[in-house]
């Protein structure tokens, strides 16, 4: 056994600095620990443990790994020539763009009360504004403890708390709440459809799935068809400005990615109006599509299927992710 390594050690006859080494086999691993929001839960860089990811700027080594969901690495180029500890740094990448505001690669921002966000190489990543909701718990107002008024909570406990009103937070909820299979079904609302006419994509945050945990759902949606004078070609009832919904003529396949669908629909659209008003879907069901590629098989998508829309004022633009967001 080489005799354990001391700070200032001195390069070994080779010349070559030699490293401390930060990984010991087999794994002993403490319990998994509870990571805050928007800190990804990682295996380290020993290959054994689950650790909550290192952030940008906190020091990282072999086994306390950067954050690879934000786009982190360990840049040891400030300890020369040992390269043992670095400095979790964002990757050189692009930046992202939202409601023609531009924000740097890294960069964390808040469009709203709501959420906070950051851009990692050209994607947009966003998670609730944590609002204490302790009224009610049992951490506050004890009669007869302490001050009146005053928290009996630990720290321990506070952390917890504001834990389980993360995952219970209103802008995960889809009301009214549904129990299935001891999992509390929880879900963002649908984003607006990515493209005003043609097939487009929206998606949500949901835990309806079989390990009840938050996954990333998406649908196809189709909202209008791409047609010249919308106007001439949809029939406005005398005497209205609007028309909520209108079919084509004929049922037809529907085209996503160079392939077509193996039926035919007859789509319900949402409609226009004559004034400055726009038409939204206002209810619909889920239904699945097969699409046939030439020459490369089959694929499935979910579809947003609408049965009705409401025409409104309020008009956003369809790449808005915050656009049905409201104060809670």
């Amino acid at each position: 056994h080489s005799p354990p390594e001391q700070p200032g050690d001195k390069p070994s006859e080779t010349g070559e600095v030699q490293r401390k080494e930060v990984c010991r086999w087999p794994c002993r691993c403490p319990p998994v620990p509870a990571c805050t929001p928007g800190v990804s839960l990682v295996k380290d860089g020993c290959g054994c443990c689950k650790v909550c990811a290192k952030q940008a700027g906190e020091p990282c080594n072999e086994a306390d790994v950067c954050d690879p969901h934000k786009g982190l690495y360990c840049d040891y180029s400030e300890d020369e020539p040992r390269y043992e500890t670095g400095i979790c740094a964002y990757l050189v990448a692009v930046g992202c763009e939202l409601n023609g505001v531009y924000y740097a690669n890294g960069q964390t921002f808040q469009p709203n009360r709501l959420y906070k966000c950051l851009c990692v190489s050209g994607t947009i990543g966003c998670t609730p504004v944590f609002t204490p909701r302790l009224a009610g718990s049992p951490c506050a107002k004890v009669p007869g403890r302490k001050k009146p008024g005053q928290s009996i909570c630990g720290l321990g406990q506070h952390k917890q708390l504001q834990s389980t009103n993360y995952r219970l937070m209103s802008a995960y909820r889809s009301l009214p709440l549904v129990l299935k299979k001891n999992c509390l079904i929880q879900a963002t609302p649908w984003t607006p459809c990515s493209r005003t006419c043609g097939i487009g994509i929206s998606s949500r945050v949901t835990n309806d799935n079989r390990k009840c945990e938050m996954k990333k759902e998406k649908r196809l949606c189709f909202i209008q068809p791409c047609l010249t004078n919308m106007l001439k070609k949809i029939k406005i009832p005398k005497g209205k400005t609007c028309q909520p919904t209108f079919q084509l003529p004929t049922a037809e396949k529907l085209v996503f990615s160079g392939c077509s669908t193996t039926q035919r629909y007859k789509l319900t659209f949402c409609g226009v109006c004559l004034d400055k008003r726009c038409c939204i879907p206002n209810k619909s069901k889920m239904i699945t599509v097969q699409f046939e590629c030439p020459n490369e098989g089959f694929f499935r998508w979910k579809m947003m299927w609408i049965t009705s829309c409401v025409c409104q004022r309020i008009c956003s633009a369809p790449g808005d992710i915050f656009s049905q967001l409201k104060l809670l």
